[in-house]
């Protein structure tokens, strides 16, 4: 059975990338929401203590369109300077740089690499029956509910103001929505918090007392490897803050965020 479960998955995957080269534009396409997927590559310079320096975070981002007429079709330009350049930044008195590929800052117009959304959907079907997905939806992504047991919650919160903290925006025409998202780290070595914050300046607020997040159930969590939930009526400026402590071990710590407006 093992032996046609391999057999049969190359097929499939080949089979969608095949079929998505000539009809993806047909079969991905949407006439009401707008899927955004980017990568954001870390590498932490030498003030971290953390022994390993890099983290990438694959980022699905799923929003409603705006009522608005367009007749623009862009393709998303692989040469946008502002979010494909190395950008020197510093978090906690401590330097990183950091690489957007392929982030579309809430464009509309943007088109995804449709053989992304190929590949994810293989990858959604696998993780769904070896137990890692819980939605059936390739569309959206649920993860179990996974807390870190390497160490307890208090160590967690002693040590993690010290740590990375990655702000992803949300994307919305509305001035209050609501959002599904789900979060998981293939490091199992530690634990990261989340939260959905009202806007990007609670990822440099989150060190002092001036840290303000959405507290109602679902918005947030600690010290997890792997998590899904839901937060409701949050503005427009908001996103979602993931969070590790500077204490990442070998090798490159991969995180998947999926983020999905469900209003």
């Amino acid at each position: 059975m093992n032996k046609i479960f391999y057999v049969i998955i190359p097929v499939l995957a080949f089979s969608i990338i095949f079929v998505n080269m000539f009809f993806g534009h047909l079969i991905f396409a949407s006439e009401t929401q707008v899927v955004n997927k980017y990568s954001v590559y870390v590498h932490l310079l030498s003030e971290w203590q953390s022994d390993s320096k890099n983290i990438i975070f694959e980022v699905t981002n799923t929003w409603h369109k705006s009522d608005k007429i367009s007749d623009v079709n862009h393709v998303f330009d692989a040469e946008f300077k502002e979010y494909n350049e190395n950008q020197l930044h510093e978090i906690n008195g401590k330097s990183y740089v950091e690489l957007k590929h392929e982030f579309s800052n809430c464009q509309e117009e943007w088109q995804p690499m449709l053989y992304r959304k190929a590949v994810d959907a293989v990858r959604h079907e696998i993780e769904y029956v070896q137990g890692q997905q819980l939605s059936t939806d390739p569309s959206v992504s649920v993860y179990p509910d996974i807390q870190n047991k390497n160490y307890d919650n208090l160590e967690q919160q002693l040590t993690i103001k010290n740590g990375y903290a990655q702000f992803f925006p949300i994307c919305t025409s509305q001035d209050a929505t609501s959002y599904d998202y789900s979060v998981k780290t293939d490091n199992k070595d530690l634990g990261f918090d989340v939260y959905f914050v009202s806007s990007y300046l609670e990822r440099e607020n989150f060190v002092n007392s001036k840290f303000d997040y959405y507290t109602e159930s679902g918005c947030y969590a600690q010290n997890k490897q792997s998590y899904s939930g839901t937060c409701n009526n949050i503005k427009k400026d908001s996103g979602l803050l993931v969070i590790f402590p500077d204490n990442l071990k070998p090798w490159t710590t991969k995180v998947t965020v999926n983020l999905y407006e469900n209003n």
